[in-house]
């Protein structure tokens, strides 16, 4: 599937039932760079704007870089996100315009090589490059079974192992000194939200056999494992690839 156009008929369930991101990563990607309401950050793949209003609730003007119309629309607007079409290759913003360069869960959809390049041209002398990536804690046993049940509604599909592609981050010479940091975050979910969790993935099948099937099973699961208040959690490891460009 073409990637600027794979979650066309997802952005609902995207923009309803994605997980969010812990608050100490957001502070994380934002310490040291000063005072938040005279940063200008572009969030590069930023889907329905989870990640941009996070950075905006702190006082970050945020230019949300997309290029799926439908993403776009279904996002929820706020006074400081200006969405704008373009892609990580070609962001079409001006040459060192930006303090703080931002992929939340998109940037293993990205060609490596001209987005570093991209991302470089963009940031100011003394910027940011952050690279987030929620990943699925499979120690946790409702999270492992979660886990297991895409995979099969995948068929195994690569993405599913997609963290090697943090591995162009270390090699470019454009961002030395990389560093990783990892915190804890939990997503709370009654039934409709985890199914809605597993639909907003591009790589499952809408309709069919397949999807019947992946309904029948997330039923199954939360229906073992729900709590007196009708949740359940899963559980990730938020991990954030730090680059300075200085």
């Amino acid at each position: 599937m073409n990637p600027l156009s794979r979650f066309s008929d997802r952005a609902a369930d995207y923009a309803k039932h994605r997980p969010s991101y812990p608050t100490p990563a957001i502070d994380s990607i934002l310490e040291g760079l000063g005072e938040p309401s005279q940063l200008v950050a572009a969030d590069i793949g930023a889907g329905t704007g989870i990640s941009s209003r996070l950075l905006a609730e702190r006082g970050v003007r945020v230019i949300a870089i997309e290029p799926n119309a439908a993403m776009r629309k279904a996002a929820s607007p706020h006074p400081l996100v200006e969405f704008r079409e373009g892609t990580a290759e070609a962001t079409n913003l001006p040459g060192a315009s930006v303090d703080l360069v931002t992929c939340f869960q998109s940037f293993h959809w990205f060609n490596p090589e001209p987005t570093l390049q991209e991302f470089r041209r963009i940031l100011k002398s003394n910027g940011r490059l952050a690279v987030v990536w929620n990943d699925r804690e499979c120690n946790d046993e409702f999270t492992a079974n979660y886990s297991r049940i895409i995979q099969a509604a995948s068929n195994n599909h690569p993405a599913e192992k997609r963290m090697v592609c943090a591995d162009p981050l270390f090699s470019n010479p454009h961002f030395p000194n990389v560093r990783c940091l990892t915190f804890e975050y939990q997503q709370e979910l009654d039934l409709e939200g985890l199914v809605g969790r597993a639909q907003s993935v591009s790589y499952i099948p809408k309709g069919g056999q397949t999807q019947q099937q992946l309904i029948s099973n997330l039923q199954e699961l939360y229906a073992s494992a729900c709590n007196e208040r009708g949740f359940v959690y899963l559980v990730y490891s938020t991990n954030v690839y730090l680059a300075n460009n200085w």
